[in-house]
Order: C-alpha cells, then sequence, then structure tokens
C-alpha cells in the first residue's frame, strides 16, 4: 500500500546512516597507530605492520591485543595514498563516537570552551586544530558533518594523536548546533579580519561565559549565516602589512586568548 511507504527523505537518511555504520578509516604512522592502539575506545579492524615497526610497537600491540599482519617494507599494500609516510605501519579502524553535542560541551573534560569550523576541509587544518584544541584544554571541535575534513590518516597524523582523545563532533547543521550552545551558555565569537572588535577586547566583553570560537575556511571565511549567528566577529591584531594567519594558526591565538582570559582578569 502506497500509505506504508517511507517518504524518500526518511529512506535516504536511513541509507546514510548504514553507510556511515561500515565506514572505516586508515590510519598510518608510528605516533598515530600507536595511540589509536591504546585508545580502549577505538574499535580496531586490521593492523599492518613491517618487522621493523612491530618492534616499535611491541608493547601497543600487545595491549590492544590485536593481531598483527606483517609486511614487506617494499610492498606495503594497503589503501592509503601514495607517497604517505607510513613509517611501516597502518591500521584499519571505526571512526571514533564522542557522543551528543550537550553531553559533551556541558560536561565533557576540559575548560568550558569549544571551537566550530565552518566548511574547513584540508586534512592537515584540521588536524593543527585539534591539536591546538587539547594543548589548551578544549572540550571539543564541532563541524559540519558535510564540507568538513573527514577523519583520515592525513588528518590523524598532523593531529599527533590529539584525534584519539580531543572530541571531533560532526553536527548536521552548524548554526543550529551553534544556536544549541547558546542555550548552554556559550558566547561565540567569530574570528574573522575584519572583524570589529580586536579579540582581546572580544574575550573581556564575554566575562566568564563559556566560549565557542567560530573560524571559516581560508579564502571564503564565515558564511553569512554562521556570521550572524556569532555574538561578536573578532579580529587578531597584527603589526606589519601582512595580517593574515591560516585557520590553523588563528585557532591556536584564539584559544590562548580564551584559556588564558582569567588570568589578565
Amino acid at each position: 500500500m502506497s500509505g506504508d511507504k517511507k517518504p524518500s527523505w526518511v529512506v535516504d537518511k536511513e541509507r546514510a546512516r548504514r553507510a556511515e555504520a561500515r565506514e572505516t578509516v586508515w590510519l598510518f604512522g608510528l605516533h598515530a597507530v600507536r595511540d589509536a592502539l591504546m585508545n580502549p575506545a577505538r574499535e580496531k579492524i586490521r593492523l599492518v605492520v613491517t618487522k621493523n615497526a612491530l618492534d616499535k610497537l611491541e608493547e601497543a600491540v600487545a595491549a590492544a591485543g590485536i593481531q598483527p599482519e606483517i609486511a614487506d617494507p617494499r610492498r606495503f599494500d594497503v589503501p592509503i595514498d601514495e607517497g604517505s609516510v607510513h613509517q611501516g605501519a597502518a591500521m584499519e579502524v571505526k571512526p571514533l563516537n564522542w557522543g551528543k553535542l550537550a553531553d559533551v560541551a556541558i560536561s565533557g573534560e576540559g575548560a568550558p570552551l569549544v571551537v566550530l569550523l565552518d566548511r574547513v576541509t584540508d586534512p592537515h587544518n584540521v588536524g593543527a586544530v585539534l591539536r591546538s584544541a587539547e594543548v589548551f584544554g578544549a572540550r571539543a571541535v564541532i563541524a559540519p558533518r558535510h564540507h568538513s575534513a573527514p577523519e583520515t590518516g592525513a588528518l590523524a597524523k598532523t593531529a599527533s594523536g590529539a584525534l584519539e582523545r580531543q572530541p571531533y563532533l560532526k553536527v548536521t547543521n552548524l548554526a543550529e548546533a551553534m544556536e544549541e550552545l547558546k542555550a548552554m551558555g556559550y558566547r561565540m565569537i567569530g574570528l574573522d579580519g575584519d572583524g570589529t572588535v580586536e579579540l582581546g577586547a572580544a574575550m573581556a566583553s564575554v566575562g566568564t561565559h563559556p566560549v565557542a570560537l567560530v573560524l571559516g575556511a581560508e579564502g571564503p571565511g564565515l558564511r553569512e549565516k554562521t556570521r550572524e549567528t556569532c555574538d561578536v566577529i573578532a579580529r587578531i591584531p597584527f603589526a606589519g602589512a601582512f595580517g593574515s594567519l591560516n585557520v590553523s594558526n588563528a585557532a591556536a591565538v584564539g584559544l590562548y586568548a580564551a584559556a588564558t582570559r582569567h588570568d589578565k582578569a
């Protein structure tokens, strides 16, 4: 009967959810693989290593309880990009599930500080942001499910282990996630070169409220809806004629300013 037929959007959503459940990621490099092996929350599927790499990862492999496949260094046959610096170690894993935004933002580990990335698709930039977020004690890095850097080996390698410990949450709609954070008491500080106030003044204006730093992709910057949802658009002051930082460097400066604002009060 036609009345029993599911709407197309429901079918599409269920199909996407099944595809996501099947999704796996290949991590590579000694550091990224070791951190994933030591992470009990990481579902591990297949470990491929050279004998030399296994010697270096022996304790982590034993702790993870996974049976490694020994590969010839001259024929390291795993599905990663040609030219990737794998150091003789690669592991197929499931993406991490960090849970709901509300749980992480309200009761997660670290300071009441999060980073939102608006269509930042470069895995190296996102990996660097995750690393800085971990250093400065942020609770999460948040990005839209589509048009953002996926969890990949390149991202994990740049994150230098932070991907295993720093929540990287994907949300359906970034502006809606911002409104949800606002309802929790977060203040949205967008970072942009044409900001109306300097970063220090923006931090002073939010007082003791939790802070969400919002950054856009290099070039396009913040989208209009994202910009409108921010409480303030701040700029990082600079000296000299050239005043542009890439998104990961801007995030590091913003995180430092947010993490140390109470020290300057």
